[in-house]
C-alpha cells in the first residue's frame, strides 16, 4: 500500500466515523455541519464516497465467493479440448484452441489460474520460445 492509498482510507475512516458521530448525535445533516464547520455538500461527497468504497469491497468479496463456489471459471467440456497450441513465451502461457486464445502471465491472479485448468496442461505438448 502506498501513501496515496493510506491517505484515501485514512480520510475515509475518518468520514466514516463523523457519519457515526452524526446519526449517533440525532441532528440532521444540515445541523451536524453547522456544528461541525462544513458544508453540507462535503459530508454528501464522502457519503458518496464511503458508499462506493463499500459497493467496490461488496463486488471483489463476491468475485472471490464465486470463485471459491464454482472452482471452474471455465465451461463445462473446455478441459476435454486438446489445444493446438501451447507456448510460453518470456513468462506468458499462451494455449490457443480452435479460435480462441488464453493468455495468462506472473500478473495473472493465481486462483483464477488454479481454476482455468492451467495446471492440468500436458508438458510434452508446451513449447518454450524465448
Amino acid at each position: 500500500m502506498n501513501t496515496r492509498e493510506i491517505a484515501a482510507e485514512y480520510r475515509l475512516s475518518h468520514w466514516a466515523q463523523k457519519m457515526r458521530e452524526r446519526q449517533e448525535s440525532g441532528l440532521n445533516i444540515r445541523e451536524y455541519c453547522q456544528i461541525e464547520g462544513y458544508h453540507e455538500n462535503v459530508y454528501y461527497y464522502w457519503q458518496r464516497k464511503l458508499r462506493e468504497a463499500a459497493c467496490q469491497e461488496l463486488v471483489v468479496k463476491t468475485e472471490k465467493a464465486n470463485v471459491k463456489a464454482n472452482k471452474r471459471l471455465v465451461p463445462a467440456g473446455w478441459e476435454k479440448c486438446e489445444p493446438s497450441e501451447v507456448a510460453i513465451i518470456e513468462n506468458n502461457i499462451i494455449i490457443e484452441i480452435g479460435s480462441c486464445r488464453v493468455s495468462a502471465n506472473n500478473n495473472t491472479d493465481s486462483e483464477l489460474k488454479a481454476a482455468t485448468s492451467f495446471p492440468v496442461l500436458n508438458p510434452a505438448s508446451v513449447t518454450s520460445v524465448a
